[in-house]
């Protein structure tokens, strides 16, 4: 039952205790567009990006991902999904190679090694495959997480500040896989704070700002000093 959004949220909540963290999000992503969120710390982004991704409950309100019930239809949402956040969900003790073995096995992958391949030729870990994941740099676990999110070919990703770890080479990777991505139909949620990096990998921009959407625009048109001006107007923090 998928639709011609990725994304349908409305009217969320979250609290933690008796603090609010998102206090009505209302927001549509059609597929083939790329969303960068931008937001000061405490904005309630990765709260955002941890409701989309299954990983934590709403209050109240409403997600459907590709028109599926997270919380009713979780194995159909996280088919859909390919999520990249502070955690990397790999197994220390296994060799990146093992742990692509082992989501590729969770997702029903046929031809899972040529996938694996594939993967980690297009993100520069080739020669890691065999290194147990607790001996590999940060960034190198990054890419590795980055791997294991895009292995089953989702249709959505989402990316909680990416750029986190990486080198410039690696955010090139990045850039180039979510171009790719898009053109395929394709959509991305994407946190940063890079402002240049933000606007250039996305159709559309939305700002957080104590818990609600206070600025939601196309990206082609919006200049990084004037988007710099708009983000320190809605939040009162300089970008």
């Amino acid at each position: 039952m998928q639709t011609n959004s990725a994304i349908h949220v409305h009217g969320l909540l979250k609290h933690y205790g008796n603090r609010p963290v998102l206090r009505g999000i209302d927001l549509e992503l059609p597929w083939g567009e790329v969303l960068s969120l931008f937001g000061p710390n405490g904005a309630g982004k990765t709260t955002l990006v941890r409701l989309l991704a299954g990983l934590t409950r709403s209050t109240s309100g409403s997600i459907r991902i590709g028109g599926f019930d997270p919380e009713r239809k979780g194995l159909e949402v996280r088919r859909l999904l390919g999520v990249v956040t502070h955690q990397t969900f790999l197994y220390d003790e296994l060799t990146a190679q093992e742990n692509l073995r082992f989501y590729a096995r969770m997702y029903g992958l046929g031809n899972a090694d040529d996938r694996i391949e594939e993967v980690a030729t297009t993100l520069g870990i080739t020669r890691y495959l065999n290194a147990r994941v607790r001996t590999l740099s940060n960034g190198m676990q990054k890419r590795v997480s980055l791997a294991r999110a895009v292995l089953h070919r989702p249709r959505l990703l989402i990316f909680d500040e990416p750029e986190a770890g990486l080198d410039q080479e690696a955010l090139g990777l990045v850039e180039t896989l979510l171009e790719a991505h898009r053109l395929e139909g394709g959509s991305a949620v994407v946190t940063t704070h890079n402002v240049e990096r933000g606007l250039s990998i996305a159709d559309r921009v939305i700002i957080l700002s104590n818990g609600r959407i206070s600025y939601d625009e196309g990206a082609q048109d919006i200049e990084a000093t004037s988007f710099r001006e708009t983000y320190r107007d809605r939040t009162g923090v300089q970008l």
